[in-house]
């Protein structure tokens, strides 16, 4: 069995604690229930936020999923380049998968479809 890497993304409407933890747990959902991902599947996660928004940890919303209490959890600050995506999360999950990399299903929502128009629509 291998590694893979399974992108996400979600934007936040406003920089509040009930916010960020609300995007990124319906963003952590819909990764798991898109590549049908166990807790015992996931290696880590990575999560990483734009600098506008500084509210809450979005790794918050993981430790309220059932079964996560065990899985690494990372959070870090996105890089602020020049004009990229506000009020953005981003997610890069490791999963122990027998799944070939064309099988993966990323997943970005609300604004963020746009970092990656290729990947959203699969």
């Amino acid at each position: 069995m291998g590694v893979r890497g399974i992108r996400g993304a979600i934007t936040v409407e406003e920089n509040t604690k009930e916010a960020i933890v609300q995007a990124a747990r319906l963003l952590l959902e819909e990764i798991v229930k898109r590549n049908d991902v166990h807790p015992d599947d996931i290696a880590s996660v990575l999560i990483t936020a734009t600098d506008d928004l500084d509210a809450a940890f979005p790794a918050q919303a993981a430790r309220s999923l059932a079964g996560w209490d065990y899985v690494p959890l990372m959070c870090a600050r996105e890089i602020p380049v020049p004009g990229s995506l506000p009020f953005c999360i981003r997610v890069m999950m490791h999963v122990n998968t027998e799944k070939k990399p064309s099988e993966i299903r990323h997943v970005f929502m609300r604004e963020a479809v746009k970092l990656r128009p290729d990947l959203a629509n699969r």
